[in-house]
């Protein structure tokens, strides 16, 4: 799988693709990821890639020109299954639109900044408006390593052992149950004795029943009980 990460802001994005899983994903040759400076695409020699608002207001707009530029350079290359803008007012993330997109192979991520986009980027460019959470971040930087790194994680191999982001919470649409390690037991506190019994099918079941009363706890509403 192949992302190409459109920012005015390309050294935010050096370390999350660096380090751990999603370095290894490279290095196995699993996914590319190619960062995309928006300045070498500015509208005049002093960079330019943003304006004021028509109709005045608080707040830099990033211009349509540097942006098409972009995306017209990289759509002479390869065909793209999804344009995606990182944006507060997207759809808001999860694990459902996270498998779609890993079964996509290339995808190109625009990182809003400053007051957002010029709005004809958004309505004739852009297939996908995703949100990490209802807040505001500086840029959309961040929020794309995070929607990266959630679809890089479930593509085939990306992991040593491929049924470990099978059993993640929302995956089946519950939390995902307690876990526990060695020691069995540390200053009083034990593992729960089924853990210990090598009993596989009522281990599962136990995991099962922990799941869904830890989803009742605190994501009612992944059950439909709020």
């Amino acid at each position: 799988m192949r992302f190409d990460i459109i920012t005015c802001q390309p050294n935010l994005l050096e370390s999350p693709f660096s380090h751990s899983i999603l370095k290894r994903a490279q290095q196995k040759g699993l996914v590319e990821i190619h960062i995309h400076d928006l300045r070498k695409y500015a509208v005049n020699k002093h960079g330019q890639i943003d304006d004021y608002a028509f109709g005045g207001g608080a707040g830099m707009v990033m211009m349509i020109e540097p942006i098409d530029a972009c995306i017209s350079e990289l759509k002479a290359e390869r065909a793209y299954d999804a344009l995606i803008y990182m944006t507060p007012d997207g759809q808001t993330l999860n694990q459902r639109i996270v498998n779609q997109f890993s079964l996509m192979q290339n995808v190109i991520i625009l990182c809003g900044h400053y007051k957002g986009v010029d709005e004809r980027v958004r309505q004739h460019f852009i297939t996908h408006e995703i949100s990490i959470g209802d807040y505001v971040l500086s840029g959309g930087e961040l929020g794309a390593a995070v929607l990266a790194d959630a679809i890089i994680r479930i593509l085939p191999g990306v992991l040593n052992d491929e049924t470990s982001a099978l059993t993640d919470s929302f995956q089946d649409g519950l939390l995902a149950p307690p876990v526990y390690t060695r020691p069995a037991e540390y200053k009083g506190m034990k593992v729960p004795d089924i853990l210990m019994s090598g009993d596989t099918p009522k281990i599962e079941q136990w995991r099962f029943e922990q799941a869904v009363e830890r989803t009742k706890q605190r994501r009612p509403d992944l059950l439909g009980e709020e």
